[in-house]
């Protein structure tokens, strides 16, 4: 009985102390006000399309040499569309400048426009409608951050037409029959 009315004899005097060594939250606030938070999420957002473009492969057709360049080719030259055609069956397609068509677009119908994307071959308009929505955005902000640049790629050329180079030939097996 002893030894818990002394454990009790010391402990209240330490609890009292630390209480008397504590500032009230009130004092505290006014004492140093805490900064509001950064909004963040813009340059989250962006920096995640920056991501996607680096893992997705749009660089590969969308920025001129970065292939043969090792994907070595500064930021400031990223996305700016292609020359080089993609000549087949279904005639000669150009990878879009797509810093050009981030500029033209507000949010909402990049949203739209990259739901609902069907294009010729040989883009993979089907990986850019399973992205999700977020990533879609992301995808939009990284355009924008970066600004528009370059010019507009090449118009598509119908088939039975032989583009000017550069371009690559496509030719494609024939059906199994």
């Amino acid at each position: 009985m002893f030894q818990p009315l002394l454990r009790s004899a010391l402990v209240l005097p330490a609890v009292f102390a630390l209480a008397a060594c504590t500032v009230p939250a009130q004092e505290t606030s006014l004492a140093s006000p805490i900064p509001p938070p950064v909004d963040n999420q813009g340059a989250a957002l962006s920096a995640r399309g920056e991501y996607l473009v680096r893992i997705a492969g749009c660089n590969d057709c969308h920025t001129p040499a970065y292939g043969e360049r090792g994907g070595n080719v500064p930021k400031e030259e990223w996305l700016t569309g292609s020359p080089v055609g993609f000549h087949g069956p279904w005639g000669t397609t150009y990878a879009a400048n797509l810093r050009l068509k981030a500029a033209d677009i507000d949010e909402a119908g990049w949203m739209e426009y990259t739901a609902n994307l069907h294009t010729r071959p040989l883009m993979p308009d089907y990986s850019v409608r399973d992205m999700t929505a977020e990533d879609r955005l992301a995808l939009y902000r990284f355009l924008r951050a970066l600004g528009p640049a370059g010019t507009k790629a090449p118009e598509f050329l119908p088939p039975g037409q032989t583009p000017a180079p550069p371009y690559l030939q496509l030719v494609l097996p024939p059906p199994a029959g």
